[in-house]
């Protein structure tokens, strides 16, 4: 896993002992590059919602607007936000960005997934 080097919780979120989730240094560096020409207070979001050919599928996102349940991780230094129940399936998991002869994508390691379709974006628990 990459280097986690902290974790900060929502206003009314307890703190998480065991939840943890790291970004390799592409995916760092990619999420740099697509913040850097957004306001000053956006940061890159994953959330996991219903869908797709597994059951679940990730979504990345730009963001302004915390929730409480929102738990913040600073990975290379820089910030992810995930909300709590979102974290439950992707507790422990690693977002990396790849390029490659079919393109350039966020791929997420995730230790709890079961099974993933032939693209990887929807997996299942």
């Amino acid at each position: 896993m990459a280097d986690t080097e902290q974790i900060t919780t929502g206003a009314t979120m307890p703190p998480l002992a065991t939840g943890r989730f790291g970004l390799s240094e592409s995916a760092a560096t990619r999420i740099t590059a697509m913040l850097a020409g957004e306001v000053d207070d956006s940061f890159f979001r994953v959330a996991v919602n219903g869908g797709g050919c597994s059951g679940f599928q990730y979504e990345f996102s730009i963001d302004t607007k915390r929730q409480d349940d929102d738990l913040s991780f600073t990975s290379h230094g820089v910030e992810v936000v995930i909300d709590e129940m979102s974290l439950e399936l992707v507790d422990n998991a690693e977002l990396d960005y790849v390029q490659d002869l079919m393109g350039s994508y966020f791929a997420v390691q995730n230790p709890n997934a079961t099974a993933s379709c032939g693209c990887g974006t929807s997996f299942s628990v």
